[in-house]
């Protein structure tokens, strides 16, 4: 097998670690509803130092010593990826507090869709005539989801579309890195950025300070240890079982929790023209990834 491809999806394994990725789907889904509560209670940027550095430290210990043997290349790739990734988590948060925990669930998905777009923008990949056509129905559904007017949050929307860039350059940056070096060691340095980044960021601004609930405190340990920690390892071993464009296409579900949570334990409730644009939305999402793994399907039996 040539270095940096993955194995074909099928088999146990493939279908533990399709599993797994749907549950970290739902916990990522879930933990929209916890930060937006807990960024009340917290400066966005505290519970970011809290959250990153936590799951930093976490797998920094349980990798010592491929970080020990990873060499410089493997620390730009491990940074490079630090950066996209505090980069959305920032954009995220700080859009989570100007918008619904839904529509910041339903606009972050955008990022499967701006994968495949960027990476022709930045890197020449062939992104073909569905990729671009997704893009415009996303466009569409975001229109529609922000409530035509109505309910619309120019701002938070905004910041989180953002957000969805972001996480598209992370993805890239990943699938270039993964492929080089020990994932592990890879998640324990772009997490410790993140925390090291915000935790400065609190500092500069006067923001920081001890969490002051309990609830804080459960959203941290949350989010710090299974929503990063765990979530980030999943998401990257998981790869080794199963193709890309499967991966991409389970974890895109996460937008699909985020609104299922919101109404449960917020009661957000989308109207008619919405629940139209989250739809077209996750369409575009399926769209997209769907011919990707039947590309990689085609290629891999010819």
């Amino acid at each position: 097998m040539p270095a940096g491809a993955r194995p074909p999806s099928g088999g146990r394994r493939a279908r533990l670690a399709e599993l797994a990725l749907i549950a970290v789907a739902a916990l990522w889904g879930a933990t929209f509803v916890l930060v937006q509560d807990a960024v009340r209670e917290m400066p966005v940027t505290t519970f970011l130092a809290y959250r990153f550095t936590a799951a930093g430290l976490l797998l920094g210990a349980l990798f010592q010593r491929p970080l020990s043997r990873l060499g410089a290349a493997g620390w730009r790739a491990g940074l490079g990826m630090g950066i996209w990734l505090t980069t959305g988590y920032l954009l995220q948060t700080y859009g989570l507090q100007r918008t619904t925990a839904s529509n910041a669930g339903f606009i972050t998905g955008l990022f499967v869709v701006l994968t495949p777009l960027l990476g022709a923008a930045l890197y020449g990949q062939r992104a073909g005539g569905v990729a671009w056509a997704a893009a415009s129905v996303s466009a569409l559904g975001l229109f529609l989801l922000s409530g035509m007017g109505g309910r619309l949050h120019l701002a938070g929307d905004g910041l989180v579309l953002l957000c969805a860039c972001a996480f598209a350059l992370h993805i890239l940056a990943t699938s270039r890195a993964v492929s080089r070096h020990h994932a592990g060691a890879l998640a324990a340095i772009q997490l410790g950025l993140c925390g090291i980044v915000t935790l400065a960021a609190a500092i500069a601004l006067g923001d920081l300070e001890p969490p002051r609930s309990s609830f804080v405190w459960m959203a941290l340990g949350v989010t710090s240890v299974l929503g990063s920690a765990v979530g980030f390892l999943v998401q990257t071993y998981a790869q080794q079982w199963t193709t890309p464009a499967r991966t991409a296409l389970l974890i895109a579900t996460e937008p699909a929790f985020a609104g299922l949570f919101a109404y449960l334990l917020q009661g957000e409730r989308l109207s008619a023209l919405g629940w139209l644009g989250a739809g077209l939305i996750m369409a575009a999402i399926v769209a997209v990834e769907a011919r990707a793994g039947w590309a990689a399907g085609k290629t891999t039996g010819s």
